[in-house]
């Protein structure tokens, strides 16, 4: 199975054309994932090569992508692609962007996370966070080996996956993984591109009902609406979100800044005038390159050159 896996991302990175020092896909979990069910015998693993779309994942990896020799400048940052928890657009919101960032020295981990499911998870709802929380706990793990900066360690988010982002963010000082190191599981910073935030009445209604079921209790609402979770100690945070968006609504990215604003938490956001929804790196409806701010928003705090 794991050498199926293995090929089936070469093909994959092979078919998109994807040029960078990218390594072996590292098991999230190589003695057993937490939190699991045996899979039925449908639910198998499958990807769209054309669209870059995974689906059905049992076996959460993380992608690495290295820059160039003499290029590393000690920063990591775990990207997790979106796809409304249903499944991961992990070309255009993982491995494209995983590009861009080695070129500013950036090591870059794309997480191909499970979604959450009943029909392999004992509570879906903490599945992803624990594939998200482990993906933070492994690259600290082996900062030495793979030559990171322990205490430089982000994670971006888009779409829905900037909601995993943003809960791992926000919710990281209750471990639902094994942490017998007590490494500390708090990303150092978040990017959080067109973000799902809330589990409230703006939400994205498919990620929603596919994290928390139809009807979830006020409580797990309440739980997974990010913009309730910040503290003072939330990561500083990056927002790109466009006005028009009509698939998650610009509140998400609003509220969530008010509420890092009120606690003190040092934040950015760019919002577009249009753009919809889902655009990657580039927003064809707008000159500005959302990357540019990336990155001197990353220089400006010490974590890229």
């Amino acid at each position: 199975m794991k050498k199926r896996i293995f090929t089936i991302v070469i093909m994959i990175l092979s078919s998109l054309k994807i040029v960078a020092q990218q390594a072996d896909p590292i098991a999230l979990y190589p003695n057993g994932v937490p939190n699991s069910k045996p899979a039925p015998g449908v639910y198998r693993e499958k990807l769209n090569v054309a669209e870059g779309w995974v689906t059905l994942v049992t076996d959460p990896q993380l992608i690495p992508f290295f820059p160039v020799k003499g290029k590393a400048n000690g920063t990591a940052i775990v990207i997790c692609p979106g796809g409304g928890y249903a499944g991961l657009a992990i070309d255009k919101e993982g491995f494209k962007v995983a590009e861009k960032l080695n070129e500013i020295g950036v090591t870059v981990f794309v997480l191909k996370n499970r979604l959450p499911s009943d029909y392999i998870m004992v509570d879906k709802t903490i599945g992803p966070l624990q594939d998200a929380q482990r993906a933070i706990q492994l690259v600290r793990q082996n900062a030495v080996k793979w030559d990171i900066d322990a205490g430089k360690v982000g994670i971006m988010g888009f779409s829905a996956g900037g909601h995993l982002a943003a809960t791992e963010g926000t919710h990281y000082a209750k471990a639902v993984i094994a942490n017998p190191e007590n490494i500390s599981l708090r990303p150092d910073f978040m990017m959080l591109m067109y973000p799902v935030i809330t589990m409230g009445s703006l939400t994205h209604q498919g990620s929603k009902d596919n994290l928390l079921s139809k009807n979830p209790s006020q409580e797990q609402i309440d739980l997974y609406s990010n913009e309730k979770q910040v503290t003072k100690d939330t990561p500083p945070t990056f927002i790109i979100h466009a006005q028009d968006d009509d698939v998650v609504p610009i509140q998400n990215t609003l509220m969530f800044y008010d509420a890092l604003t009120k606690a003190g938490v040092k934040a950015e956001m760019h919002v577009y005038q249009s753009g919809g929804h889902g655009f990657g790196l580039h927003n064809p409806r707008s000159h500005e390159d959302w990357f540019i701010s990336l990155a001197g928003w990353l220089q400006a705090n010490g974590w890229a050159q």
